[in-house]
């Protein structure tokens, strides 16, 4: 059964790991799919944070547009996916990183892992991503 916009919506501001696709630019190849954290409010833009010089980051802007998707498997079956442009590329910030590290990681663990990853990741961008087609469905408890 799909979900209506405001259950797609909410499922998919829940922390889930999420699998990123993009064009991998090669004819014959498949898109690349990797996962990667997200943060998204109903109603609002995704964004992501990569590395500047990332492959990622190089074919989605290539690409302009890629696609999330997020899955559970309790208490139901339920996938969500977004697919859209991209509407803005900038350096990320501390604070950002500090924002979704904080959406996946313990508490305790939050502030460690931004001190590692601002100092050892290198140079991040944030890419921002307007949800413009959406396929989503709670299949139940099969």
């Amino acid at each position: 059964m799909a979900l209506t916009r405001e259950e797609r919506e909410e499922f998919l501001a829940e922390a889930h790991i999420a699998a990123l696709a993009v064009d991998s630019g090669e004819e014959g190849r498949a898109p690349v799919t990797v996962p990667i954290w997200y943060q998204y409010e109903p109603g609002g833009e995704i964004w992501i944070m990569t590395g500047k010089g990332s492959r990622k980051a190089q074919l989605i802007a290539a690409a302009g547009r890629f696609t999330l998707m997020v899955e559970r498997l309790e208490p139901s079956i339920r996938y969500v996916s977004v697919e859209g442009p991209v509407v803005a590329t900038e350096p990320a910030t501390r604070e950002q990183l500090h924002e979704i590290s904080a959406r996946y990681l313990p508490a305790d663990k939050v502030d460690g892992y931004v001190e590692m990853a601002w100092k050892g990741h290198g140079e991040q961008v944030v890419i921002r991503l307007r949800p413009q087609r959406w396929v989503s469905s709670d299949l139940g408890s099969v």
